[in-house]
């Protein structure tokens, strides 16, 4: 989506009487209280039980409510004004995943990959987007983040909202691999894998997978929201 189409969108929530996405307000796409929900201290929010190969993972707030509504309004319908309230909350979150040593050091961002025809659906990439905006932020306050769509979708995948931990962990296992083009980027460096949800942790455990093989050193998982339900251990 262009600056323009962005820039459109923000114009027309403002002028037009939009409504916030999170509480149905009268406004902007996001009100000053939902905008605050999202600046919650980052916290580790490790799934139970968590997969194996799962890095520490850090969110801002847990997937419900106003939040919820966010999230589903920038990836479903089209409210790209959000990405930059989403953006700056992924920032903060890989603010806490990356160690205090390695701050000033060059680390990368790597966005969960979407499937290519949900891409094409929603008209838009949301993980990509707010991605880009996080990265931004970041280098603004000293970082040297860098994003890097490295991964994709290799194989056929069915919809993991239709499945259960056990059904996820079969759904995505070898499902991600690295673009030819990004994989001489990712040897030895320091990686932060990026996403809006976290719920079972396959997924991310699935990028971090793929990353390790290609040869990045990756030191977390940076989501804005994740849910709070727990899964009953495997057999």
């Amino acid at each position: 989506m262009s600056l323009f189409s962005e820039l459109a969108n923000a114009f027309y929530d403002l002028v037009f009487g939009g409504q916030c996405a999170g509480c149905g307000a009268d406004g902007q796409a996001a009100c000053a209280a939902c905008r605050r929900r999202l600046r919650s201290t980052p916290r580790e929010c490790r799934p139970v039980p968590s997969p194996v190969g799962l890095p520490r993972p850090v969110c801002v707030a847990d997937y419900d409510g106003a939040v919820r509504g966010l999230l589903l309004g920038h990836k479903e319908h089209g409210r790209y004004a959000l990405s930059r309230v989403l953006g700056d909350a992924l920032a903060a979150a890989v603010a806490v995943v990356v160690p205090p040593g390695e701050r000033e050091a060059p680390y990368l961002l790597v966005p969960v990959p979407s499937r290519p025809g949900m891409v094409r659906r929603r008209g838009h990439d949301p993980v990509l987007r707010m991605a880009r905006v996080a990265a931004a932020r970041l280098r603004r306050r000293g970082h040297r983040a860098r994003l890097l769509p490295a991964l994709r979708v290799v194989r056929r995948l069915r919809d993991q909202s239709e499945l259960d931990a056990a059904g996820r962990t079969a759904n995505l296992a070898g499902a991600f691999g690295v673009w030819p083009r990004a994989a001489g980027e990712l040897e030895g460096r320091f990686a932060v894998v990026v996403d809006d949800i976290l719920t079972t942790g396959e997924t991310a455990a699935e990028a971090t997978r793929a990353l390790r093989e290609a040869g990045a050193r990756v030191v977390g998982v940076a989501t804005v929201a994740a849910t709070t339900r727990r899964f009953p251990p495997r057999s």
